[in-house]
């Protein structure tokens, strides 16, 4: 794997981070979806809440290097080149995947600020995006979870194009993101 990108796959800082951040997205759903197993109020449960909050933010943080590193470093192409609509539905769904990785974690900041709760991050604590303001709270809380709920779409949606590129059109889409490429 080289620091640049070469005739068949990404650079190895950008697969690393993909293949990171998409451990992130399981850990910050993970937290989020089984903190419903503990007791409200319980420190189980709150200690699940805050890994949600701060994996979240780590994804926020890791995603301007990744934009850094799309700009720096041209994706290399797909063998075969797909048709027009198809690389223009990929360039939609990583704008989209791009918007989430920003959007998602600001709302969960704005949502803490506005709770007038405090925003962790690993032994920090982050100031608040806003004033207080529980209605404000309210209504992001109810976009995020909804966005949120849409993130499975949009992240397997993401994946299965990956799959079907793979093994029905038997391109290299996959491959070029792979850690190892024959």
């Amino acid at each position: 794997m080289n620091d640049a990108n070469d005739k068949s796959g990404f650079n190895r800082w950008s697969i690393c981070l993909h293949w990171l951040m998409l451990a992130l997205f399981v850990a910050v759903y993970a937290f989020i979806e089984l903190r419903v197993l503990f007791e409200k109020g319980s420190v189980a449960r709150e200690t699940m809440k805050n890994l949600h909050f701060m994996f979240g933010l780590l994804i926020f943080a890791l995603v301007w290097l990744r934009l850094f590193l799309r700009l720096r470093y041209a994706a290399p192409p797909i063998v075969p080149t797909p048709a027009a609509w198809q690389r223009m539905a990929s360039r939609a769904v990583h704008v989209v995947l791009y918007l989430f990785m920003i959007g998602m974690p600001l709302a969960g900041w704005t949502v803490l600020g506005a709770a007038g709760k405090p925003i962790p991050f690993f032994g920090l604590h982050l100031p608040a995006l806003t004033g207080q303001d529980k209605v404000l709270a309210e209504y992001i809380v109810d976009i995020h979870e909804k966005v949120g709920t849409a993130g499975y779409w949009i992240i397997g949606l993401h994946a299965l194009a990956a799959i079907v590129h793979h093994y029905a059109r038997k391109d290299n889409a996959l491959l070029r993101m792979l850690p190892t490429r024959r």
